[in-house]
């Protein structure tokens, strides 16, 4: 499993209902996205659960790296491209992937976290991997996963979620669209 996401912040002032729109429109181009785990469709809107910004952030968890290398060069990350300009791509090797109980995805968690110097890394991933099996596990988790960067040893912690009180802390967004041709393919618990 790899994870990725790229955020547009937009004007203070943008009308989200332009990306609510754009995302009716073409959200569906994904659903059968060979490699594609699944595609989050997120937004975050400024002043609503506690966000500064208003934001598109799509997150995605990626089955095959030539799924999501075709996605980044093969054409689908032109269309964002042209209509926003080129983002920094973020991406995460994957640690942990549980599944939850709950169906329909509304909100979606992200908490990044650095990780400091002195510390044992295969405890940590442990710790990382647990965690990922209990947030799944709480009430209206429909999904967890963890993940890390080890260019700059950053931990993703990543959730959905059916209602919006989430048990989960971190950035929430909410959820326009799900697109999730492989989320059965997906690897469950840890990924090593």
């Amino acid at each position: 499993m790899q994870a990725m996401q790229y955020e547009m912040t937009l004007p203070a002032d943008y009308d989200m209902g332009i990306i609510r729109e754009r995302v009716a429109r073409v959200g569906h181009l994904l659903d059968d996205w060979d490699g594609l785990g699944l595609k989050s469709y997120l937004v975050r809107e400024r002043g609503r659960y506690g966000s500064p910004v208003n934001q598109y952030a799509p997150f995605y968890l990626w089955n095959s790296l030539a799924g999501m290398n075709r996605f980044l060069w093969g054409g689908g990350f032109q269309r964002p491209v042209d209509d926003f300009g080129r983002p920094a791509v973020r991406q995460w090797t994957g640690l942990a992937y549980a599944e939850g109980t709950a169906s329909r995805a509304a909100f979606a968690v992200r908490q990044r976290e650095p990780l400091p110097d002195g510390i044992e890394l295969s405890a940590l991933m442990e710790d990382a991997a647990g965690d990922t099996e209990r947030l799944a596990g709480a009430d209206g988790a429909v999904l967890a996963a963890a993940a890390v960067d080890t260019h700059c040893w950053e931990l993703v912690r990543f959730s959905l979620w059916e209602d919006d009180a989430p048990e989960a802390a971190g950035d929430v967004f909410e959820v326009l669209h799900l697109s999730a041709p492989g989320r059965e393919r997906i690897p469950r618990g840890r990924q090593w």
